[in-house]
């Protein structure tokens, strides 16, 4: 069964599934592992689509063009992508990973995506590759709006612009095994209310607590208005 999905995600005869069943598995089974395809697939999907923003964004300045890449190549993104083509249902974890919530960790995911496009890049080719990613991407290489601002400067310019201390991040708390870590940080500016935010890493849990303070604070849609 897994196999026949594979087949029908990928777009191509698979008549070999070797890696793409590996591409599968989750390191908590214990076994041969996809972290090495993930890897590879990291490279592999950031170099499509850095191509794809070169030709089709002409105009556009680099500092914008990475800021569309870091969305498109992003954790979030990419277990959308997983979810939507159905590698939640598929991927094999173990038991323990999957009755703590394996099956809708948004980093397993990602990973698994990842490992996917690995597999099909080895055993067919770039164009294969590429291919699959233009087409479980078209969704979000189609939409053609400013390229996505990061909160984090949001709030800094909306402080600066306040004359306000700049946010200060402070991580409250880290668990979890080290290979799947989660972060707890707090964002603080002087009089008003922190943000608080988590995440696999400092960075995106700094970004979620920048986005918190956005939210609480009220004026997401007016960063930078003096008033």
């Amino acid at each position: 069964m897994q196999i026949n999905h594979l087949k029908e995600i990928s777009g191509v005869d698979v008549t070999q599934a070797r890696l793409l069943s590996h591409a599968l598995t989750h390191s908590s089974m214990g076994e041969k592992d996809n972290e090495r395809l993930e890897f590879l697939g990291d490279r592999v999907l950031g170099l499509v689509i850095a191509e794809y923003l070169y030709h089709k964004k002409p105009q556009e300045e680099e500092g914008h063009m990475a800021k569309r890449f870091a969305r498109l190549v992003s954790k979030d993104i990419l277990a959308e992508v997983a979810i939507k083509i159905g590698l939640d249902e598929v991927v094999i974890i173990s038991k323990s990973e999957e009755n703590t919530g394996g099956r809708t960790n948004s980093t397993i995911l990602a990973d698994c995506c990842e490992a996917v496009i690995a597999a099909l890049y080895i055993e067919f080719g770039w164009n294969t590759a590429r291919h699959f990613i233009i087409n479980h991407w078209k969704d979000y290489l189609m939409i053609d709006q400013p390229p996505p601002r990061d909160p984090k400067t949001i709030l800094q310019e909306w402080a600066q612009a306040k004359g306000l201390a700049l946010p200060q991040y402070q991580i409250l708390s880290q668990s979890g095994p080290s290979h799947q870590p989660l972060f707890e940080v707090a964002v603080h500016i002087p009089g008003y209310q922190m943000g608080k935010g988590s995440g696999s890493s400092k960075k995106i849990a700094e970004r979620q607590a920048a986005e918190n303070f956005i939210e609480i604070v009220g004026w997401a849609t007016r960063a930078g208005d003096n008033d």
